[in-house]
């Protein structure tokens, strides 16, 4: 403790001279929680004790440090939906860059979020494991030197939405295991919590709801997330406008909508201004969309939105959604409507629009096909191109910094190869440095697919019904086509992206639907800069990798940490003197928060 006092004094002494980006330092347990948000009991993943996790509040260009503690019964890794790591994939979260975190080990991940603002989530990658929770959502603020496209919120509420199952993940992966759909989940959370009794047939008594506490006359920023595993979600406020204003680190032009949906993976945020009566409460409603509707009545999420002087509690039937059960375009029309502000400002003063995508000539392009499930080798598997990706026991990056060979190919088809039968495969996509890619993602399944790409945020620049062609380009929005992270496809329809390549790194491209994903519908991307010789473009790797695979043997021995055991102490000591020492420098001036 005397070095650690001698350490702030010495920093408190130099604090002209520490001036930098703040530090937010987090101290999260995972592990398994009771809960019961349908009304039956089950594990649920928490961090510290808490379904959901906690929300990530920072500010752009600030420091994050998470030390995650891994509490459950297997390995454990999370990932950053949207944000982007800027040089250091080693941050990513998922098994193409990092070695899984062991049951009882803890893992620190660090990492910026530069030059980047905007709605994010976070949740665990592996193994189904988002199906059982372990998610939050995460708020990146504009520095106050940047101007926001819209005048202060008077708060700021994070919104998690996703259908959700009342069996536990393991119990899912052994239906997938075994060739089995996952079938209808069994409702929808709002907030980690069941549905608003709105229906006394349908919602069974004793249900915990969500209620969302407003003032009247005043505008709230709104959040919302689709953290499920793979339904669709129509958003809604009854009786109140929504004006999107961002999605996924872009200001949007400003719009209103009464409802708008939200496809898995996705994030939106909205201001909402409280100016209806206050005779009674009012309902917030996420229902499943693309499906057939009476029979899916019951997966439907309902919270309250509570005025402090609300007359009483909400009733009577629920705001509808579309009604467009015989009109396929409605839903991707809305979806076309969301354009990039290209006056705004971002992370930087400079407008989003100075980026003219449509100028830059693309240097790749690769049409990446899915169907439904397919057999191979006996086993049920889902792919893209016909290639169905099985992670390697060595992630592939770490195979690349050690020279490991063999783990993967580069060798992964432009367009999917006629008549080629589907096979398990590590086929990757060789991106060029500083290029300019094409993505058409071409859904041939009959359900609705979302897809994301880690480190990137890309141009969403067309959508349509049936086979994308060559002709299909003269369709592009070349203008405000807006820069996110994740694109729902539709069933029998196509989606194109463009993306400039200048994150140095192996990055993920996967299905966001947990069981797409789970049986190989992803690939990664490898963007190297040929002339890098001392890390200039890319962070060293980590001094705390954790090692796996063909790797394994440089793995140093961690004693457990188990929550209850005695050797959590140490650990959990270091990180939070590391805490005391931010605290000191936020008091001495220099900006680091320890949250």
């Amino acid at each position: 403790m005397r070095r650690l006092l001698a350490l702030v004094a010495a920093l408190l002494a130099l604090r002209p001279a520490l001036a930098t980006d703040p530090y937010a330092f987090f101290d999260w347990d995972v592990s398994y929680v009771t809960a019961a948000p349908l009304g039956v009991k089950q594990q649920v993943i928490g961090i510290n004790g808490k379904f959901p996790g906690p929300v990530v509040n920072i500010t752009t260009n600030w420091n994050v440090v998470v030390n995650v503690l891994n509490d459950l019964d297997e390995p454990l890794l999370i990932t950053w939906n949207g944000i982007q790591h800027r040089k250091n994939c080693w941050q990513d979260g998922v098994l193409g860059t990092n070695c899984p975190i062991p049951s009882g080990w803890n893992w620190t991940y660090e990492f910026q979020v530069k030059d980047q603002i905007g709605s994010f989530f976070y949740f665990p990658s592996t193994g189904l494991q988002r199906a059982a929770g372990g998610f939050g959502g995460i708020v990146v603020n504009n520095r106050d030197v940047i101007a926001v496209p819209f005048g202060r919120p008077d708060g700021d509420i994070t919104i998690l939405i996703g259908d959700w199952y009342n069996k536990n993940h393991t119990d899912l992966r052994k239906m997938l295991d075994k060739g089995k759909d996952l079938g209808m989940p069994d409702g929808v959370l709002i907030n980690g919590k069941g549905p608003y009794r709105y229906n006394d047939s349908l919602v069974p008594a004793g249900i915990e709801y969500e209620t969302f506490n407003v003032h009247p006359g005043r505008t709230y920023r709104i959040r919302v997330h689709n953290v499920g595993t793979s339904t669709s979600l129509n958003f809604r406020i009854q009786g109140h406008n929504m004006l999107l204003v961002e999605t996924e680190g872009s200001y949007t032009t400003q719009q209103n909508y009464t409802n708008l949906d939200v496809h898995v993976g996705q994030s939106y945020s909205f201001l909402v201004t409280t100016d209806q009566n206050a005779s009674s409460d009012y309902y917030i409603v996420a229902s499943a969309r693309q499906v057939n509707e009476s029979l899916w009545r019951r997966v439907t999420g309902v919270a309250v939105l509570r005025y402090s002087n609300s007359g009483g509690p909400a009733s009577g039937p629920l705001p509808d959604p579309p009604q467009d059960r015989d009109d396929r375009t409605f839903s991707m029309n809305q979806a076309r409507s969301v354009r990039w502000n290209l006056s705004a400002g971002a992370a930087r003063p400079n407008p989003q629009g100075s980026f003219r995508y449509s100028a830059i000539n693309v240097t790749q392009a690769y049409l990446l096909r899915s169907t439904a499930p397919v057999s191979i080798g006996g086993r049920r598997r889902a792919t893209l191109n016909g290639l169905s990706y099985a992670p390697p026991e060595t992630p592939l990056r770490l195979a690349d910094a050690y020279g490991v060979e063999g783990v993967y190919t580069l060798d992964f088809p432009e367009r999917p190869p006629p008549g080629a039968a589907p096979r398990i495969a590590r086929s990757i996509i060789n991106g060029t440095y500083r290029g300019f890619m094409e993505l058409i993602f071409q859904n041939n399944d009959t359900r609705m697919q979302s897809y994301h790409m880690d480190g990137y945020a890309f141009f969403v620049v067309g959508m349509d019904y049936g086979e994308w062609t060559e002709d299909s380009r003269g369709t592009y929005n070349k203008g405000d086509g807006v820069a996110r992270s994740t694109i729902q496809v539709y069933p029998g329809a196509w989606a194109a992206v463009l993306v400039s390549l200048d994150n140095v790194g192996i990055w993920n491209v996967r299905s966001e639907n947990l069981d797409s994903w789970y049986l190989g519908q992803e690939v990664y991307v490898r963007v190297v800069n040929p002339e890098d010789t001392g890390n200039k473009t890319e962070m060293a790797i980590p001094g705390n990798a954790l090692y796996c695979g063909q790797l394994h043997k440089y793995q140093k021995e961690q004693t457990p940490h188990h929550k209850m055991g005695v050797s959590a102490a140490a650990p959990r000591s270091s990180f939070a003197a590391r805490r005391l020492v931010s605290a000191a420098l936020l008091l001495a001036g220099s900006f680091v928060l320890a949250p």
